[in-house]
């Protein structure tokens, strides 16, 4: 499911604060500057930092 741009402009990374980028191939949200991601779960990004994953 696809993130709106609306959205992902008033999302930031809740570790650094930066902006994301979403992938929605994969459904995940992507912090370049911490190097991490984030789920999307049933159409809802899960923001906690506890969930991110680093990026491989």
């Amino acid at each position: 499911m696809e993130i709106s741009k609306e959205l992902l402009e008033v999302l930031a990374c809740p570790k650094c604060k930066g902006d994301l980028e979403s992938n929605t191939e994969e459904n995940k949200i992507i912090c370049y500057s911490c190097h991490v991601q984030y789920p999307i779960k049933s159409g809802i990004p899960v923001m906690l930092i506890d969930e991110a994953k680093p990026l491989s």
